[in-house]
Order: C-alpha cells, then structure tokens, then sequence
C-alpha cells in the first residue's frame, strides 16, 4: 500500500546573508492536522525560515513541497493560492472596517473577485463570513469597527482572515504575542482543534514554552540557523542540547514539576 506524501517537506533549506547561515540544511516535514512547533533563541533564524516557506524569502539551495508540489521559488500569492495561510506576530487588519467586513476581504481575494475588493465587500458572502467569525468565537463583534478591538480579539479576527484561504497549511508567526496568559491558551485551543477537525497541518513560532509545550504534537529546535532537535514535547525537554543553547534547565525542571502536578 502506498503512503501518502507528507503535507509539507522542507530538504536541505539554506538561506545565506554576506557570508552568515541564516538558515543552513533544514529538513522536516509535517503531516495534515499535525501542529508543529519551530523554537529556538533569538536569531535562530526562525523568521527566515517561514518567508522561505511563505515564498517571501528566496532560498540559496534545498526544496519546499506542498501536498507533493514544489513551491520553492514560488511568490507569496502563488503559494497562498495552493493553501496556505499566514498570521503574523503583529496582526494586519482594516481598522476601520467591521469585523465581518475584514474577513469578507478576504473570502473577496479568495474568490478572485479584487476587481472591486472596496465596493462589495459589504454584500460579498455575509453567510461564510459570519460562519468563520462563529468558528472563531467572533460573531458576537461582526458589526464593531476592528480599531475597538481589544488585541486578544485581533488575534482571533486573524485566524478568521486566515481560514479565509481554506487552507491546508497555516504558518503562524508568534500567534500569542503581546497577549494576556489566558488568551494565549484560549488562542492555541481554539486553533488546534480547528486544525485537527479539518485537518490543518499548523507550524507555529512561540517563546511562550507553556503555549508550546501543551499544544505542539512535535517541536523542532534551530540554533544558529541549524536544526539540533526534533521530536516530542517530552523528548526535546529532555534533549540536554536543547537544555543548554535555549531552554534552560530551571525552565525545564518547572515543566517537568508543572506535569508532575498535573498528572
């Protein structure tokens, strides 16, 4: 019996700025409806790894596919187009446009329908607009202009936008940044269930380790623009190079203590 491909394979990403690795032989691969956590220090080299995978960053040698298509090369819009969909650490929305209206841009884009992106947004398929804003717990704020929104909402408006797409893979840039301790929870719960109902392949970024460490099925760890680790929440805590280069080994004994209690 055959194996079906994984959903995204990266082999052998490279990425060079004057002579410094940025990104230097990644390779991993993630399957659909997997949420995959990419961690490491700052200047990991994690930012420029997702603009390769986004298409907004060329690599110098290695291969992204998609689904069994390579995207390596590909710009941004056509990768979107193939389903992916992106939010970023600092959320991008019309703030004085509604709530519903944000996501009907996008369900607009989507549709191939930018001949008149302004004029009909606020006709354009009310319906899957406010069922995405329900899938997200936004439909309550459908009518509220999007600058009266705490940013906690913002965050989950953003997911909305993204689901827009129907995508088959979400690349989520530091998703709880600049969030409450409860709305990062809330935001990740929220986002693998959607993930794993619909079977969403999720690669995220995080510092936050509790985010990643109850959310993440695996994790992968570069330093210095290379991969050290890979495996489980249980393996890469346990990874004593991991240990050393970002965890920590307090931050590390206080997971350890956190699971102990709660089991």
């Amino acid at each position: 019996m055959s194996v079906a491909p994984p959903l995204l394979a990266v082999e052998g990403l490279t990425k060079s700025y004057g002579g410094i690795h940025a990104v230097r032989g990644v390779s991993f691969s993630l399957r659909a409806g997997e949420i995959l956590a990419l961690i490491g220090p700052n200047g990991a080299g994690k930012s420029t790894c997702f603009d390769m995978l986004n298409g907004q960053n060329k690599p110098d040698s290695g291969q992204v596919r998609l689904l069994g298509e390579e995207t390596t090369g590909k710009k941004p819009r056509e990768i979107w187009r193939l389903g992916v969909g992106r939010t970023f650490q600092i959320t991008a929305t019309f703030a004085t446009m509604t709530v519903r209206e944000n996501v009907q841009v996008a369900l607009i884009s989507h549709g191939k329908q930018l001949f008149n992106l302004w004029g009909s947004a606020p006709r354009f398929d009310r319906g899957e607009a406010g069922r995405l804003l329900e899938l997200v717990g936004m439909s309550g704020y459908a009518d509220r202009p999007c600058g009266e929104l705490a940013y906690g909402d913002l965050k989950r408006l953003e997911l909305a936008v993204a689901l827009a797409n129907q995508p088959k893979l979400l690349l989520m840039d530091e998703p709880t940044a600049g969030m409450a301790p409860r709305e990062r929870v809330d935001l990740m719960r929220l986002t693998a269930q959607i993930a794993r109902e619909k079977s969403i392949g999720v690669l995220f970024t995080e510092h936050d380790m509790d985010v990643v460490f109850e959310h993440a099925d695996r994790i992968i760890v570069l330093n210095r623009g290379t991969l050290i680790a890979e495996g489980s929440p249980a393996e890469v805590r346990g990874n004593p190079q991991v240990q050393a280069v970002y965890l920590g080994e307090g931050l590390v004994y206080d997971a350890r203590h956190r699971d102990g209690a709660s089991a």
